[in-house]
């Protein structure tokens, strides 16, 4: 097994499943963390006083996902729609993350056990 610190995440508008094998200080096998929950926002005065609203609860949900990322080398996304795409973005702005190894891709909803399979598949761990 790699000693690199690999982490992996199946990401919708709602949740985000994360699957790392690293903790703070150190690699070793898979496992799951506790999945983030994204805040949605119903009902608002106005459509701007919405998106507003959707921009902030997005970027929330963006930080709460990169501090499980911390000290990852190597990150697969995968996920339905775009959402990948735009926490890609994210973690590309943020100093922390600007040097990453993101890889993404596309999949439907999963169990969170599927999720570590294929993310243990993708990392040929």
């Amino acid at each position: 097994m790699s000693d690199k610190k690999l982490a992996g995440i199946w990401i919708d508008s709602e949740k985000a499943v994360v699957v790392k094998n690293h903790d703070a200080q150190n690699a070793f096998k898979f496992f799951l963390c506790s999945p983030v929950k994204a805040e949605i926002q119903h009902g608002n005065s106005s459509e701007n006083a919405g998106n507003n609203a959707e921009k902030t609860n997005r970027i929330k949900f963006f930080k709460e996902v990169e501090n499980l990322l911390t000290n990852s080398q190597e990150v697969y996304i995968t996920g339905p729609g775009t959402i990948q795409e735009e926490l890609k973005r994210y973690l590309n702005d943020t100093a922390q993350f600007k040097n990453l190894k993101i890889t993404l891709a596309t999949s439907q909803k999963m169990s969170d056990e599927k999720v570590l399979e294929t993310v243990k598949e993708h990392f040929n761990a």
